[in-house]
């Protein structure tokens, strides 16, 4: 710090060796905070899940998320529906082809003077005049065109048919360019002159970063000599040539908006007030630019007229509102999301706070940290296909699933998850907890006078008043956690046919098995769990797969195949105590034909019964406990789980739905305590 320098308050002074005191505060900075702790994306992960093992996706899920709003903020949905409101009041601001009735109401002022004073003149040539006056075409287009060469008698008339063209010279020019209004509106050859270089400047600009060279001096150059007439003020040559297309393609639009006879009648009188010939080649140069370097904008959507009778609109205002419809289009369309591979970064913000305010960017603004920090933290990876659930997030899933069986189950029934008994048995699993009531587990030092020392931090002395020392109180002790070294091979049978989403089971299925998958992993390491899922064919699924997995429509209930599966896990763990665990709503209706091909039959014949008892009777002989939780009441299942039960000695258990995790947890606790 430079002795000029303001002193910090919480600081205290330095000693002679440059030891001090120092207090601490709240961070008082400004934001964000550069030690605040991680965007807490927890409870918006467990919302999604919920959707995620009920069967939706995990971008539909995240989607509809953002679509809500979190934390009281608004979702993207109230901000879109907004910006629709929004539109639809550019689209109804007034008449969009009031340029035409402008010069109908020029044309007619001076017709009418004109006629006026030929009344007031005598002789053969006001005579004349009059029959060529009544000659003129109809349409405003024609008529301007058949009076450019007329000899007017009145000056006013002269005058005011000069304001036509002077009018739409304006407007065209002023329709492209924003800043040259204000330059245009008077009848100034030198103003004309300066639109003519720029326009030529810019044109030289716009080829040269049409082939790739490096255009920043240039840039800077076309801006300082005619940075007055872009009040959008652009930064770079981009945002020049988004600034240009962004208008030219709102003329177009507004053009194809007109009934043909106007745009017919419009195009006309364009051309004729572009009749320098300098002014038109540039003006045309420029369109061809800009198309070229934008080919992708919209140039051709009608846009729906204002209300009839509305207050008619110039040229450049009507260009304007057509371009603040096409802005709003495109916000509606990026805060939908609802195309391929859309992001949230996707989202013009500027734009956004342009048309809504501060406060809906700061709304949009936290729905896009929550989007980036649920990547960054590693929940959720974006791939080619979009978002996918990550390894972690599935264990955090599987951990809420978990603290929600065990908030359900008797103490009583919690077996070796409340076990906490050490011995030559258990090893240490890395982790520690505070210690509790009866433990007997190893102490963990190290944690044990880390808590002391941070409790103490704020304390100047111990109690007993000597510098250094550190109260040890009982909530500072923490135990190292242990896991017992016994084994069990277990396979979890998940009944996957749509029938379970139908019934409203496909949720607690997919929660009970990352539940079992999360106690495994976390408690039990040394046992070897594998999830198997079955329609009308069994597959093996990790975790995140069966997170990840969908409903298909597909009949069959191939309870045969996914026992073959689990027999195979069991014999990969010969010396673990073999479980196997079946969740299904349907009695076998499908089995692997003598050809490896899945067969459905419907009801259910016997051919595919006793393929799957041969599978039962298997595991019967490989001392496998086989038990059945039985969702729904479809007779059928019953009679086949019934005799299952008594030929393999297994249980059967009729769970309601919402019990589902409970019952299968517990039973595989059980399983293990009988194990030991």
């Amino acid at each position: 710090m430079s002795p000029d320098q303001p002193r910090d308050p919480l600081a205290g002074a330095g000693g002679p060796n440059g030891h001090g005191r120092f207090r601490y505060a709240p961070w008082t900075g400004g934001q964000p905070d550069p030690l605040a702790p991680p965007f807490d994306v927890r409870a918006a992960l467990d919302e999604v899940g919920q959707d995620v093992l009920s069967g939706g996706s995990l971008r539909e899920s995240l989607r509809d998320l953002l679509r809500r709003g979190t934390d009281g903020r608004r979702g993207l949905d109230d901000l879109a529906e907004r910006v629709r409101r929004l539109r639809e009041a550019a689209r109804r601001r007034g008449d969009l082809g009031g340029t035409l009735d402008q010069v109908r109401g020029l044309l007619d002022q001076a017709l009418s003077q004109e006629r006026d004073q030929l009344a007031s003149e005598t002789g053969d040539d006001a005579r004349l005049a009059e029959m060529d006056l009544a000659t003129i075409p109809d349409d405003v287009a024609g008529a301007v065109r058949a009076l450019s060469d007329y000899q007017w008698h009145s000056d006013e008339a002269r005058e005011t048919y000069a304001q036509i063209a002077q009018m739409l010279q304006r407007e065209v020019v002023g329709g492209q360019f924003e800043g040259l209004k204000q330059a245009l509106s008077g009848n100034d050859p030198e103003a004309m002159q300066r639109v003519k270089d720029m326009l030529a400047d810019l044109n030289q600009l716009l080829a040269a970063h049409a082939r790739g060279e490096d255009t920043e001096d240039l840039f800077r150059d076309f801006m300082d000599k005619h940075g007055d007439l872009f009040p959008e003020g652009p930064e770079n040559v981009d945002e020049l040539i988004d600034a240009l297309a962004r208008r030219q393609a709102a003329a177009e639009r507004l053009l194809a908006s007109l009934s043909r006879e106007q745009r017919e009648q419009l195009a006309q009188l364009m051309a004729d007030a572009l009749g320098d010939p300098d002014l038109a080649s540039q003006m045309a140069q420029l369109s061809d630019n800009l198309r070229a370097l934008r080919p992708g904008l919209d140039r051709s959507s009608p846009v729906r007229r204002g209300q009839p009778g509305g207050e008619p609109m110039p040229w450049g205002q009507a260009v304007e509102a057509v371009a603040e419809v096409a802005d709003l289009e495109q916000l509606d369309e990026q805060l939908g999301q609802a195309y391929f591979g859309a992001t949230l970064d996707d989202v013009d913000v500027e734009r956004l706070e342009q048309y809504l305010g501060a406060d809906a960017t700061r709304d949009f603004q936290a729905l896009r940290q929550l989007e980036r920090e649920l990547e960054r933290q590693g929940f959720v990876s974006r791939g080619d296909d979009g978002l996918r659930l990550t390894p972690r997030a599935v264990r955090r899933l599987g951990e809420t699933a978990l603290r929600h069986v065990f908030e359900h189950i008797d103490a009583a029934g919690r077996g070796d998850h409340d076990d906490h008994s050490a011995g030559q048995a258990d090893e240490p699993t890395g982790l520690s907890r505070e210690w509790r009531f009866g433990d007997e587990l190893p102490l963990d030092t190290v944690r044990t006078v880390s808590n002391a020392l941070r409790r103490n931090a704020a304390r100047r002395h111990t109690s007993s008043g000597g510098p250094g020392g550190v109260d040890l109180l009982v909530e500072d002790f923490e135990v190292i956690e242990t896991e017992r070294r016994a084994q069990a091979a277990v396979a979890l049978c998940v009944d996957m046919s749509f029938s379970m989403l139908h019934e409203g089971r496909w949720g607690p299925m997919k929660q009970t098995a990352l539940a079992l998958s999360h106690l495994v992993a976390t408690r039990f390491r040394h046992d070897a769990l594998q999830i198997i899922g079955f329609n009308l064919a069994a597959r093996r699924l990790t975790p995140v797969e069966l997170t990840e997995a969908e409903p298909e429509w597909v009949q069959g209930t191939n309870l045969q195949h996914a026992l073959m599966l689990a027999s195979r896990h069991l014999r990969r763990h010969p010396e673990a105590e073999p479980v196997v665990l079946v969740v299904t709503d349907g009695e076998p209706t499908a089995h692997i034909a003598s050809d490896g091909m899945p067969e459905f039959h419907w009801p259910a014949t016997q051919e595919t019964i006793r393929a799957t008892i041969s599978q039962v009777d298997e595991l019967r002989r490989s001392g496998a406990t086989l038990n059945v939780f039985m969702l729904g009441d479809d007779p059928g299942l019953a009679r086949f789980v019934d005799a299952v039960a008594r030929r393999a000695g297994g249980r059967v258990f009729t769970p309601d739905v919402s019990r589902l995790g409970e019952y299968v947890v517990a039973d595989y606790l059980r399983a293990r305590r009988g194990s030991r």
